[in-house]
């Protein structure tokens, strides 16, 4: 480890001097990747400082328990324990951060939400599945904004895209990838039997212009005009767009704009994010196994968490964890379930590395 940690320090050091030449700082796309590569280095590099000081002092208090002098081994007796307990936990922090992570995990996020089994029901669940996913944005300090929704027919979603931007935001929100069920009596239910139903939630990485070359020539644009409340520009300009991916097949609407100009920008990001995000899975099909997270079909039975309202509590499958703060949860409060996934996550990596 003290090899690896040499390295990554030396490396550090190169960087530290390469972002003062002025060559690079010309470059903007130079120095932003090797200021994200220093920023990414500098916490793995604070806490090797610290533990190389950590194993000083260990080496100090064994060479002063040898020694002749009386105090001194009294005081190493005393101190030892506490920085050889010190030392354990700095090699497990640095261990974690040495784990490989995904160069998917700093990016922004897509966060698509479906309506699954259930009919009306699972549309509402899935309103408030957004709700939940809405405020957690918010007290992250990540920002929101609605590419496209298609409202159910008693409220909720049917279907719903939802851009986040933020820090780490794909690597937070990768595991909430799945089908998502619950269980409570629903209001438009007369006999007051509990129901079952679903949502799938699946998020990809954001894909940015240097990730996805999308040429314009294999993008088809058709224009129609908005539905919905708009006043006289949605009856008299056609703004709402949809593109096909013409090699592909894939299509993507947008009409959260008010100008068609807008809608297609949004919607080619929409498309590029959709065509990267198939270039990744194709790529890292491998990694995709170990995570339990990916979204299947929207059946009941396929689920990686259940919300139970009479019982007033939340399993997540994959790693057996129950809460029982349902309305919490159900408020953005899901830090506990990701810190557990993430947990869960880093084990199986360090598994594998060794």
């Amino acid at each position: 480890m003290l090899d690896k940690l040499e390295a990554i320090k030396a490396r550090f050091e190169d960087l530290g001097v390469a972002l003062t030449n002025p060559e690079i700082i010309s470059d903007n796309r130079k120095f932003g990747q090797l200021s994200k590569e220093y920023r990414s280095l500098e916490k793995i590099v604070d806490a090797y400082r610290d533990y190389r000081k950590v194993l000083d002092e260990v080496e100090f208090y064994h060479e002063a328990l040898n020694g002749s002098d009386e105090e001194m081994r009294e005081l190493a007796k005393e101190e030892l324990p506490l920085a050889e307990e010190r030392k354990q936990k700095m090699e497990s922090s640095i261990r974690q951060m040495l784990i490989p992570k995904d160069p998917q995990d700093e990016k922004n996020a897509i966060l698509e939400i479906r309506a699954g089994t259930g009919g009306d029901e699972a549309s509402l669940f899935a309103g408030d599945l957004v709700r939940m996913y809405l405020k957690y944005c918010e007290r992250k300090g990540w920002k929101t904004a609605m590419l496209s929704e298609n409202e159910g027919t008693v409220g909720g979603y049917k279907e719903v895209q939802i851009e986040v931007i933020g820090d780490d935001v794909y690597g937070t929100l990768k595991f909430e990838s799945g089908v998502h069920r619950v269980q409570r009596v629903p209001d438009t239910e007369a006999s007051g039997r509990v129901h079952t139903s679903a949502a799938t939630v699946a998020v990809m990485p954001e894909a940015e212009e240097v990730d996805f070359e999308l040429k314009e020539s294999d993008v088809k644009m058709e224009t129609a005009r908005s539905g919905g409340a708009g006043g006289q520009n949605v009856n008299k300009v056609e703004t709402k767009v949809l593109l096909t991916h013409i090699p592909t097949g894939t299509v993507v609407m947008c009409q959260t704009e008010r100008s068609q100009l807008g809608n297609r920008e949004k919607a080619m990001n929409m498309l590029r994010t959709k065509l990267y995000e198939e270039q990744v899975r194709k790529q890292e099909e491998e990694i995709a196994r170990h995570r339990k997270s990916l979204v299947s079909t929207g059946d009941r039975s396929a689920k990686i968490r259940t919300y139970n309202f009479p019982q007033g509590r939340v399993t997540d499958h994959r790693i057996g964890l129950t809460l029982y703060n349902l309305q919490e949860v159900l408020d953005g409060h899901i830090d506990e379930f990701i810190e557990a996934l993430q947990f869960a996550e880093n084990a199986e990596k360090m598994a594998r590395q060794n």
